[in-house]
């Protein structure tokens, strides 16, 4: 069992999301960076889709009532285990009735707690992830709040420690034109694919706000609701693109005018308010 002595800012258990309920108005939801939650299991020896602990901007501390196996991956926090330091994207033991400790990042957002075995809360709707619009999943962690660990684990773990590059001080976000870029003039469409933009406060896991040069349009009555994905880069009124991440609602109001590859989704999970970014744009698709 794991209890929870600070939770941080934000803390919640997350595994790959519950796809498939779109129509219920449920996003997919689950870990914001499937890249560092996929690796921290990888870690354990655990199945990419066991569960694990979401970390915002550190500050984390939990207290193991047995001795477990853990890896932590992600935003890269100073890491206290037991008393002693300890090491980022990297194989761990955790005593019995010893404490881990987090930091606060020093670049990046979210870090993931992997515990080999996963961690087994209730499931609802096939996942474990916490949606806290939808009120699914165990909601924030709180001080004093007990986790226990399950069993499943496919091997035990193989490596020590990943190599992870180091985080971007510009991140590169690569995105296909569609399915309303027709909607935008060409000086907008080059606006969004040259001019650097910025990450703004009231960003979170439901989209990433930027503010920078406004992407004009061509079109300038509204579009109808469309179906919505995780990546989608949607333009409102004032031009300022906004990206849908994991917790986006199943539609959107505004012209779609590209859609972020996967690998930019997880980066921009740990893109920071005032982070610079700058899209490319890809030519549309052919089906």
């Amino acid at each position: 069992m794991i209890k929870v002595i600070r939770p941080g800012p934000l803390a919640t258990v997350q595994d790959l999301g519950r796809p498939g309920y779109g129509e219920w108005g449920i996003a997919p939801g689950g870990a914001a960076d499937r890249r560092s939650f996929t690796l921290a299991n990888r870690l354990v020896g655990n199945p990419e889709t066991a569960a694990c602990v979401e970390i915002t901007c550190g500050g984390f501390t939990a207290m193991f009532a047995r001795a477990a196996t853990v890896a932590l991956t992600g935003a890269p926090c100073p890491i206290v285990v037991g008393g002693r330091p300890a090491g980022m994207n990297a194989v761990l033991w955790v005593p019995r009735d010893a404490e881990i400790a987090l930091g606060s990042p020093a670049q990046g957002l979210r870090t993931y707690l992997s515990v080999r075995g996963g961690i087994d809360t209730p499931c609802e709707l096939g996942s474990r992830a916490t949606d806290l619009a939808a009120g699914l999943g165990t909601g924030m962690l709180g001080e004093g709040d007990e986790l226990h660990i399950g069993a499943q684990a496919d091997h035990d773990p193989r490596v020590d420690l990943a190599p992870v590059a180091g985080w971007p001080v510009e991140i590169r976000v690569r995105a296909t034109l569609g399915p309303r870029h027709d909607w935008f003039t060409p000086d907008g469409l080059r606006s969004l694919g040259g001019a650097p933009y910025t990450v703004t406060p009231d960003s979170d896991r439901v989209g990433i706000r930027f503010t920078g040069p406004p992407v004009a349009r061509a079109i300038t009555t509204e579009s109808p609701s469309e179906p919505a994905i995780r990546g989608v880069i949607e333009i409102p009124p004032d031009g300022q693109p906004i990206m849908l991440h994991v917790d986006h609602p199943t539609t959107c109001g505004y012209p779609v005018v590209a859609v972020a590859d996967p690998e930019s989704v997880d980066l921009m999970a740990q893109a920071r308010p005032g982070q610079q970014v700058r899209f490319r744009l890809l030519p549309p698709r052919l089906i």
